[in-house]
C-alpha cells in the first residue's frame, strides 16, 4: 500500500529593484485663502516643472500629479478654546524613477522645501521583470517539494515518489485516508515564506527585493 507524503515547497527570489516611486504632496497653510492658495498653487507648479525636466532627461517611467485640494477648519488650543478659521491647500504628485540615482539626487533637493512633505519610496520591479523572476521563484518551489518528498521517502525505505497534487499554497484538496491507514503514514512539511522587501522612504540604496513563491503538494511512494 502506498504511504502518503504531503509536503510544502518554499523558494525565494533576490533581485535589484528597478524603479522608485517616490510619493510626495505640496501643501501650505495660513489664515487668508487666497494666500494660501496662491502659495501652494505655486509651489505645485514649481514641482511640476521639476518633473517634466526630469521627464525630457530620461529619469523617469511614469508620473502623475492629483488635483489641487483645499479646505479651512477652526482649530482648539489647548485650554479648549475655538481659534480662528484656517485654509489650508495641497497636491500629491507620484514620481516613478528609472535612474534611482537622480531619485536620490532629487530627493534630497525638493525635500528640503518647506511647501514640500516626502510621503514615501517604494522599490519595485517592472512588470516583465517580476513575472519573470516570480516563475522562477515558483519553479524553485516545486523543485523543492519534490527535494522534501524524495528525503522523506528515502528515511521510510520507499522507492521515488510520485506526485499525485500539486497546488498553490491553501489549495490542496482535504486528503481523506483510505479505511486502515493511521494518521501517522501522513506526513507534512510546513513552512514560513518571506513575502516581501522594501526599504525606508530615506534610504536611497535599496535592499534586494524578495520575490517568493510557496506550493503544496502531494506525492504517493511505495516500498522499494
Amino acid at each position: 500500500m502506498p504511504t502518503t507524503i504531503a509536503v510544502r515547497g518554499n523558494a525565494e527570489e533576490r533581485i535589484d529593484p528597478e524603479l522608485g516611486a517616490v510619493s510626495l504632496s505640496v501643501g501650505a497653510s495660513g489664515a487668508e485663502r487666497e494666500h494660501t492658495l496662491a502659495r501652494t498653487t505655486e509651489a505645485h507648479e514649481r514641482l511640476i516643472g521639476d518633473v517634466l525636466e526630469l521627464e525630457e532627461s530620461g529619469a523617469l517611467d511614469t508620473w502623475s500629479a492629483g488635483q489641487l485640494r483645499v479646505w479651512s477648519h477652526r482649530p482648539w488650543n489647548a485650554e479648549g478654546k475655538q481659534l480662528p478659521v484656517v485654509h489650508a491647500a495641497s497636491a500629491d504628485l507620484e514620481v516613478v524613477f528609472s535612474d534611482l540615482e537622480r531619485l536620490g539626487e532629487w530627493v534630497s533637493e525638493v525635500s528640503l522645501r518647506s511647501s514640500v512633505t516626502l510621503g514615501g519610496i517604494e522599490w519595485k520591479l517592472t512588470d516583465a521583470t517580476r513575472r519573470s523572476i516570480e516563475q522562477e521563484a515558483q519553479r524553485a518551489a516545486v523543485a523543492d517539494a519534490v527535494a522534501k518528498a524524495s528525503v522523506y521517502a528515502a528515511a521510510l525505505g520507499l522507492g521515488s515518489p510520485t506526485p499525485v497534487e500539486l497546488a498553490d499554497t491553501g489549495l490542496l484538496t482535504t486528503q481523506q485516508l483510505p479505511p486502515g491507514v493511521g494518521a501517522e503514514r501522513i506526513f507534512a512539511m510546513r513552512g514560513a515564506a518571506d513575502a516581501g522587501g522594501g526599504a525606508s522612504p530615506a534610504q536611497f540604496t535599496p535592499a534586494k527585493l524578495v520575490i517568493a513563491a510557496s506550493v503544496d503538494a502531494r506525492f504517493a511512494a511505495q516500498p522499494a
